[in-house]
Protein backbone atom coordinates (compact mmCIF):
# COMPACT_ATOMS: atom_id res chain seq x y z
CA UNK A 1 0.00 0.00 0.00
CA UNK A 2 1.58 3.17 -1.17
CA UNK A 3 1.42 6.53 1.33
CA UNK A 4 -1.17 8.37 -0.48
CA UNK A 5 -3.09 5.25 0.06
CA UNK A 6 -2.32 5.37 4.23
CA UNK A 7 -3.28 9.21 4.43
CA UNK A 8 -6.77 8.98 2.43
CA UNK A 9 -7.42 6.24 5.33
CA UNK A 10 -6.21 8.37 7.98
CA UNK A 11 -7.82 11.51 6.33
CA UNK A 12 -10.99 9.52 6.21
CA UNK A 13 -10.64 9.11 10.29
CA UNK A 14 -11.16 12.45 10.32
CA UNK A 15 -13.39 13.70 7.61
CA UNK A 16 -15.03 10.69 6.51
CA UNK A 17 -15.42 9.02 3.27
CA UNK A 18 -13.60 10.94 0.52
CA UNK A 19 -14.58 11.17 -3.46
CA UNK A 20 -11.32 10.80 -6.04
CA UNK A 21 -10.87 13.55 -7.96
CA UNK A 22 -7.71 13.41 -9.90
CA UNK A 23 -4.18 11.86 -9.46
CA UNK A 24 -3.86 11.92 -6.20
CA UNK A 25 -6.24 14.74 -5.11
CA UNK A 26 -9.76 13.47 -3.29
CA UNK A 27 -12.76 15.88 -2.31
CA UNK A 28 -13.87 15.61 1.25
CA UNK A 29 -16.98 17.83 3.13
CA UNK A 30 -16.00 21.18 4.29
CA UNK A 31 -15.54 21.07 7.97
CA UNK A 32 -15.56 24.77 7.72
CA UNK A 33 -18.30 25.95 5.39
CA UNK A 34 -20.18 22.58 5.69
CA UNK A 35 -21.10 22.73 2.29
CA UNK A 36 -24.06 19.88 1.13
CA UNK A 37 -20.77 18.69 -1.65
CA UNK A 38 -17.37 17.81 -0.86
CA UNK A 39 -15.86 20.69 -1.88
CA UNK A 40 -12.61 20.13 0.36
CA UNK A 41 -9.99 18.70 -2.15
CA UNK A 42 -6.44 17.06 -0.61
CA UNK A 43 -3.90 16.49 -2.78
CA UNK A 44 -2.30 12.82 -0.38
CA UNK A 45 0.70 12.64 -2.12
CA UNK A 46 3.47 14.25 0.35
CA UNK A 47 6.19 15.25 -1.90
CA UNK A 48 9.95 15.62 -0.14
CA UNK A 49 9.30 18.87 1.92
CA UNK A 50 6.25 17.00 3.43
CA UNK A 51 3.34 19.29 1.49
CA UNK A 52 -0.28 18.01 1.10
CA UNK A 53 -1.78 21.41 -0.49
CA UNK A 54 -5.28 21.38 0.29
CA UNK A 55 -8.38 23.99 -0.36
CA UNK A 56 -11.97 24.31 0.15
CA UNK A 57 -13.61 25.34 -3.40
CA UNK A 58 -15.87 27.07 -1.70
CA UNK A 59 -15.23 29.10 1.08
CA UNK A 60 -11.81 29.49 0.25
CA UNK A 61 -9.91 28.35 3.19
CA UNK A 62 -6.16 26.65 2.25
CA UNK A 63 -3.35 24.72 3.48
CA UNK A 64 0.00 23.41 2.41
CA UNK A 65 0.08 20.36 4.41
CA UNK A 66 -2.12 18.17 6.98
CA UNK A 67 -0.70 19.37 9.84
CA UNK A 68 -2.11 22.72 9.09
CA UNK A 69 -5.68 21.58 8.23
CA UNK A 70 -5.80 19.27 11.81
CA UNK A 71 -5.16 22.67 13.74
CA UNK A 72 -7.57 24.54 12.00
CA UNK A 73 -9.79 21.77 12.95
CA UNK A 74 -8.20 21.82 16.36
CA UNK A 75 -8.20 17.71 16.61
CA UNK A 76 -7.22 16.03 19.50
CA UNK A 77 -3.14 15.80 19.71
CA UNK A 78 -3.66 11.87 19.25
CA UNK A 79 -4.90 12.62 16.16
CA UNK A 80 -1.90 14.82 15.23
CA UNK A 81 0.82 12.47 16.49
CA UNK A 82 -1.02 9.64 14.53
CA UNK A 83 -0.58 12.17 11.27
CA UNK A 84 3.75 12.65 11.92
CA UNK A 85 3.85 8.37 12.01
CA UNK A 86 2.50 9.05 8.55
CA UNK A 87 4.34 12.15 7.00
CA UNK A 88 7.58 11.27 7.83
CA UNK A 89 9.75 14.61 6.48
CA UNK A 90 8.78 16.73 9.60
CA UNK A 91 10.47 17.01 12.59
CA UNK A 92 8.26 15.31 15.30
CA UNK A 93 5.90 18.27 16.91
CA UNK A 94 6.69 20.90 14.52
CA UNK A 95 4.15 22.79 12.24
CA UNK A 96 5.27 22.27 8.99
CA UNK A 97 4.44 25.69 6.98
CA UNK A 98 6.71 28.43 7.30
CA UNK A 99 5.72 31.75 7.20
CA UNK A 100 6.85 34.70 8.61
CA UNK A 101 5.10 36.27 11.36
CA UNK A 102 3.97 39.66 11.98
CA UNK A 103 3.25 42.23 14.84
CA UNK A 104 1.48 44.85 14.39
CA UNK A 105 1.99 47.40 16.51
CA UNK A 106 0.88 51.40 16.59
CA UNK A 107 3.63 53.59 15.76
CA UNK A 108 5.45 54.96 18.36
CA UNK A 109 4.93 58.84 17.54
CA UNK A 110 0.80 57.74 17.33
CA UNK A 111 -0.72 60.85 19.25
CA UNK A 112 -4.53 60.30 20.33
CA UNK A 113 -6.94 62.98 19.10
CA UNK A 114 -9.10 61.86 21.77
CA UNK A 115 -7.80 65.03 24.06
CA UNK A 116 -4.86 66.32 21.82
CA UNK A 117 -2.15 68.31 23.78
CA UNK A 118 -0.08 71.05 21.95
CA UNK A 119 -1.04 73.53 19.23
CA UNK A 120 1.18 72.71 16.59
CA UNK A 121 0.56 73.00 12.70
CA UNK A 122 0.88 68.90 12.32
CA UNK A 123 -2.13 69.04 14.82
CA UNK A 124 -4.15 71.42 13.40
CA UNK A 125 -3.62 69.71 9.87
CA UNK A 126 -5.02 66.52 11.41
CA UNK A 127 -7.97 67.67 12.81
CA UNK A 128 -8.34 69.54 9.62
CA UNK A 129 -8.28 66.53 7.31
CA UNK A 130 -10.28 64.68 9.71
CA UNK A 131 -13.09 67.04 9.32
CA UNK A 132 -13.00 67.14 5.64
CA UNK A 133 -13.10 63.05 5.10
CA UNK A 134 -16.02 64.07 7.86
CA UNK A 135 -14.95 61.98 10.84
CA UNK A 136 -16.43 63.57 14.08
CA UNK A 137 -15.53 63.81 17.77
CA UNK A 138 -17.78 60.22 18.34
CA UNK A 139 -15.44 58.20 15.63
CA UNK A 140 -12.44 59.44 16.99
CA UNK A 141 -13.27 58.38 20.50
CA UNK A 142 -14.70 55.04 19.07
CA UNK A 143 -11.52 54.58 17.07
CA UNK A 144 -9.15 55.47 18.91
CA UNK A 145 -7.96 58.02 15.28
CA UNK A 146 -4.66 60.04 16.30
CA UNK A 147 -1.84 61.22 14.03
CA UNK A 148 1.99 60.92 13.55
CA UNK A 149 4.04 64.36 13.45
CA UNK A 150 7.25 62.63 12.80
CA UNK A 151 9.02 58.74 12.03
CA UNK A 152 7.80 56.52 9.00
CA UNK A 153 4.03 57.89 9.28
CA UNK A 154 4.84 61.85 9.58
CA UNK A 155 2.57 63.88 8.69
CA UNK A 156 -0.47 61.39 8.54
CA UNK A 157 -3.61 60.73 10.32
CA UNK A 158 -3.47 57.02 11.69
CA UNK A 159 -7.03 54.67 11.91
CA UNK A 160 -6.52 51.93 14.03
CA UNK A 161 -8.81 48.11 13.57
CA UNK A 162 -8.76 45.96 16.34
CA UNK A 163 -9.67 42.50 16.66
CA UNK A 164 -12.19 40.81 18.93
CA UNK A 165 -10.44 40.91 21.63
CA UNK A 166 -9.66 44.49 21.34
CA UNK A 167 -5.85 43.96 20.61
CA UNK A 168 -4.72 46.10 17.45
CA UNK A 169 -4.12 44.13 13.89
CA UNK A 170 -4.21 46.37 11.27
CA UNK A 171 -3.50 50.19 10.61
CA UNK A 172 -3.97 52.76 7.56
CA UNK A 173 -1.92 55.98 7.56
CA UNK A 174 -3.45 58.64 5.06
CA UNK A 175 -1.01 61.79 4.66
CA UNK A 176 -2.47 65.02 5.07
CA UNK A 177 0.09 66.37 3.18
CA UNK A 178 -0.41 68.50 -0.31
CA UNK A 179 1.22 66.57 -2.81
CA UNK A 180 2.48 63.29 -0.40
CA UNK A 181 5.02 60.78 -2.35
CA UNK A 182 2.70 58.50 -0.96
CA UNK A 183 -0.88 58.64 0.03
CA UNK A 184 -1.27 55.38 2.24
CA UNK A 185 1.11 53.50 4.74
CA UNK A 186 0.44 50.59 5.98
CA UNK A 187 2.18 47.40 8.74
CA UNK A 188 3.99 44.84 7.15
CA UNK A 189 1.39 41.86 7.94
CA UNK A 190 -0.65 38.81 6.47
CA UNK A 191 -4.12 40.60 5.30
CA UNK A 192 -5.76 36.96 4.69
CA UNK A 193 -5.67 36.88 9.19
CA UNK A 194 -7.17 40.33 9.36
CA UNK A 195 -10.31 41.13 9.88
CA UNK A 196 -11.19 45.01 9.94
CA UNK A 197 -12.53 46.80 12.52
CA UNK A 198 -13.81 43.04 14.18
CA UNK A 199 -13.67 44.78 17.43
CA UNK A 200 -17.23 46.66 16.33
CA UNK A 201 -18.72 43.75 14.41
CA UNK A 202 -21.92 42.32 15.36
CA UNK A 203 -21.82 38.86 13.78
CA UNK A 204 -25.93 38.19 14.52
CA UNK A 205 -26.77 41.27 12.06
CA UNK A 206 -26.43 41.97 8.66
CA UNK A 207 -22.80 42.68 7.52
CA UNK A 208 -21.58 45.19 5.30
CA UNK A 209 -18.37 44.36 2.90
CA UNK A 210 -16.71 47.79 1.58
CA UNK A 211 -12.91 48.61 0.39
CA UNK A 212 -11.50 50.93 2.54
CA UNK A 213 -11.28 52.26 5.62
CA UNK A 214 -12.56 55.76 5.62
CA UNK A 215 -15.54 53.42 3.57
CA UNK A 216 -16.59 51.66 6.53
CA UNK A 217 -16.14 54.62 9.20
CA UNK A 218 -18.71 56.41 6.82
CA UNK A 219 -21.14 53.75 6.72
CA UNK A 220 -20.97 53.49 10.21
CA UNK A 221 -22.90 50.11 11.06
CA UNK A 222 -21.42 46.92 11.46
CA UNK A 223 -19.11 47.49 8.23
CA UNK A 224 -16.13 45.12 7.75
CA UNK A 225 -13.15 46.96 5.70
CA UNK A 226 -11.66 44.70 3.21
CA UNK A 227 -8.77 46.84 2.51
CA UNK A 228 -8.57 46.36 -0.99
CA UNK A 229 -11.21 44.41 -3.18
CA UNK A 230 -10.93 40.57 -2.22
CA UNK A 231 -12.10 38.86 1.17
CA UNK A 232 -9.74 37.58 3.53
CA UNK A 233 -9.86 33.71 4.23
CA UNK A 234 -9.91 34.81 7.98
CA UNK A 235 -13.06 36.63 7.14
CA UNK A 236 -14.64 34.34 5.42
CA UNK A 237 -14.04 31.60 7.78
CA UNK A 238 -16.34 34.00 10.15
CA UNK A 239 -18.66 34.92 7.95
CA UNK A 240 -19.21 30.94 7.69
CA UNK A 241 -18.80 29.98 11.43
CA UNK A 242 -21.03 32.38 12.93
CA UNK A 243 -23.93 31.85 10.33
CA UNK A 244 -24.27 35.23 8.89
CA UNK A 245 -27.16 35.54 7.48
CA UNK A 246 -27.34 38.97 5.26
CA UNK A 247 -24.47 40.45 3.60
CA UNK A 248 -24.23 43.81 1.49
CA UNK A 249 -21.38 44.01 -0.89
CA UNK A 250 -20.52 48.13 -1.08
CA UNK A 251 -17.19 48.06 -3.59
CA UNK A 252 -16.32 50.53 -5.69
CA UNK A 253 -17.73 50.84 -9.33
CA UNK A 254 -13.66 49.63 -10.63
CA UNK A 255 -14.48 46.42 -8.16
CA UNK A 256 -17.86 45.23 -9.66
CA UNK A 257 -16.40 42.54 -11.36
CA UNK A 258 -14.84 40.98 -7.81
CA UNK A 259 -18.12 42.29 -6.36
CA UNK A 260 -19.88 39.87 -8.63
CA UNK A 261 -17.21 37.19 -7.58
CA UNK A 262 -17.32 37.04 -3.97
CA UNK A 263 -21.47 37.43 -4.42
CA UNK A 264 -21.42 34.10 -6.01
CA UNK A 265 -19.63 32.54 -3.87
CA UNK A 266 -21.68 33.92 -1.14
CA UNK A 267 -24.74 32.62 -1.92
CA UNK A 268 -23.21 29.52 -2.72
CA UNK A 269 -22.85 29.35 0.70
CA UNK A 270 -26.48 30.48 1.21
CA UNK A 271 -26.54 33.58 2.40
CA UNK A 272 -28.61 36.64 1.30
CA UNK A 273 -26.24 38.99 -0.72
CA UNK A 274 -27.02 42.20 -1.94
CA UNK A 275 -25.10 44.54 -4.05
CA UNK A 276 -25.30 48.66 -3.36
CA UNK A 277 -25.05 50.18 -6.43
CA UNK A 278 -22.97 52.97 -5.39
CA UNK A 279 -23.24 55.31 -8.25
CA UNK A 280 -20.09 56.24 -9.15
CA UNK A 281 -18.94 56.94 -5.55
CA UNK A 282 -17.39 55.68 -2.94
CA UNK A 283 -19.27 55.69 0.60
CA UNK A 284 -16.61 57.56 1.99
CA UNK A 285 -17.63 60.42 -0.45
CA UNK A 286 -21.41 60.14 -0.54
CA UNK A 287 -21.34 60.32 3.86
CA UNK A 288 -23.39 57.99 6.09
CA UNK A 289 -27.06 59.44 5.30
CA UNK A 290 -26.67 59.23 1.31
CA UNK A 291 -25.29 55.63 1.62
CA UNK A 292 -27.83 54.41 3.97
CA UNK A 293 -30.73 55.47 1.11
CA UNK A 294 -28.53 53.43 -1.17
CA UNK A 295 -28.40 50.34 1.36
CA UNK A 296 -32.32 51.18 1.71
CA UNK A 297 -32.67 50.72 -2.01
CA UNK A 298 -30.35 47.40 -2.51
CA UNK A 299 -32.52 44.32 -3.38
CA UNK A 300 -31.34 40.56 -2.65
CA UNK A 301 -29.16 39.20 -5.27
CA UNK A 302 -30.62 36.12 -7.13
CA UNK A 303 -28.29 33.80 -9.55
CA UNK A 304 -30.52 35.07 -12.65
CA UNK A 305 -29.37 39.01 -11.28
CA UNK A 306 -25.88 37.84 -10.48
CA UNK A 307 -25.53 36.08 -14.38
CA UNK A 308 -27.22 39.00 -15.71
CA UNK A 309 -24.66 41.77 -14.37
CA UNK A 310 -21.65 39.53 -15.11
CA UNK A 311 -22.69 39.73 -19.05
CA UNK A 312 -23.65 43.31 -18.95
CA UNK A 313 -20.10 43.53 -17.66
CA UNK A 314 -18.46 41.61 -20.22
CA UNK A 315 -20.35 42.90 -22.91
CA UNK A 316 -21.01 46.36 -21.86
Amino acid sequence: MNNSMVLLGFVESVLDKGKHTSRSNYAFHCPFCHHHKPKLEIDLNTNSKGVNTWHCWTCDAKGKSLFSLLKRMDVSKDKINELQSYVKYLPAGREEETREEFKVELPKEFKSLINPAGNSITLKQAVNYAKTRRINRNDIIKYNIGYCDSGKYANSLVIPSYDKNGKINYFIARSFEKDPFRKYNTPRCNKNEIIGLEYFVNWSTPIILCEGMFDALAIKRNAVPLFGKTIPQALMMKLVENNVKTIYIALDNDALKDALKHAEKLINLGKEVYLVELEGKDPSDIGFEEFTKLLHKATQLTFSQLYAKKIELNYG
